[in-house]
């Protein structure tokens, strides 16, 4: 199995690492001019892993795409743009993995369909998703994930492939739910960090509950099983996305309750208006994730949105 990972960011190298560790032949794809990549290719690491020599930095597109599988792992709204630049290079013959978690920002989609829409064959599209940060991961800390796609035989192909001592990976069977929960829980990250910041952190219970069950009722009108919700992809994701001190969701919306800079990628932010989008689509009420998209969008007060959303007329729970 040759293996090329378009994105050189801290998830995309760590791949590459991770993969080369288990004995496959590694390309890491970077763009010429990203300052990121040559700093990788000058020093073969950066603030999380170390690259061994097996592992090729190739910025010629024309070679990088000669192999089997494509591990995609950049900013979920530039995937369109780099399947289209991938698209004359037998894209439609080559196993996709993605290794992101948002929806389209305008239109909702599932990243899995805009790969299918941009030229991938729909029966050898995967999507990684579940819990782990790199910071932990390059300690030895070990954790679950899992892998998903509309094809059984390419699930248990990968999951069976990349499992190792440090990732055990689960045999997923619903790539909507798979996607929609991972996507989704960033927006609730950014929910968590901004009741951490606001000083609300006793809420952050009930906003794991409702959420929860805000996303399987989305799920289930999508098509998707409900449970999905409860799995890695959402509910099982929660420890890293909002509580952790790595998450750069929840990072996002202390510093954003804080009136505070913050300069890394929150996915959450833009996943919040597919989220939103999905949920007009589907006639399904979304109240958190209305929440944070008022907050961000219409530049509502954070605090006087949750504490409003948390004390809202007595209903039942389920």
């Amino acid at each position: 199995m040759k293996i090329t990972v378009f994105g050189c960011g801290r998830w995309g190298s760590f791949i590459a690492w991770y993969l080369s560790g288990r004995h496959f032949s590694v390309t890491l794809y970077g763009r010429e001019n990203s300052p990121r990549f040559a700093e990788l290719c000058k020093t073969r690491k950066n603030e999380y892993i170390s690259l061994g020599d097996d592992v090729r930095l190739i910025s010629d597109l024309s070679e990088a795409t000669k192999s089997d599988v494509f591990v995609v792992s950049i900013k979920s709204g530039n995937l369109r743009d780099l399947l289209r630049t991938l698209r004359p290079y037998g894209l439609r013959e080559k196993i996709v993995v993605l290794c992101m978690k948002g929806l389209e920002e305008d239109t909702g989609k599932r990243l899995s369909v805009i790969a299918e829409e941009e030229g991938a064959d729909k029966d050898k599209i995967a999507v990684w998703v579940g819990p782990g940060h790199i910071q932990a991961f390059a300690k030895g800390l070990p954790n679950c994930m899992l892998i998903d796609s509309a094809n059984r035989a390419l699930t248990k192909t990968l999951a069976d492939a990349w499992r190792s001592d440090l990732i055990r990976f689960y045999y997923g069977d619903d790539i909507i739910g798979s996607e929609v929960g991972a996507a989704a829980k960033n927006v609730f990250g950014i929910a968590a960090g901004m009741l951490d910041g606001g000083g609300y952190s006793t809420l952050k219970g009930p906003l794991m509950a409702r959420g929860a069950r805000e996303i399987s009722r989305l799920i289930k009108a999508m098509g998707g099983n409900e449970l999905s919700a409860y799995g890695l992809c959402h509910l099982g994701d929660y420890e890293t996305t909002l509580f952790s001190e790595f998450s750069n969701n929840r990072a996002f919306g202390m510093a954003y309750v804080r009136k505070e800079n913050f300069a890394k990628l929150a996915e959450g932010v833009f996943t919040a208006k597919g989220l939103k989008k999905l949920g007009e689509q589907y006639g399904e009420e979304l109240p958190i994730t209305n929440a944070v998209y008022s907050i961000l969008y219409e530049n509502k007060d954070p605090m006087e949105v949750f504490l409003k959303l948390f004390s809202r007329s007595t209903r039942a729970e389920f």
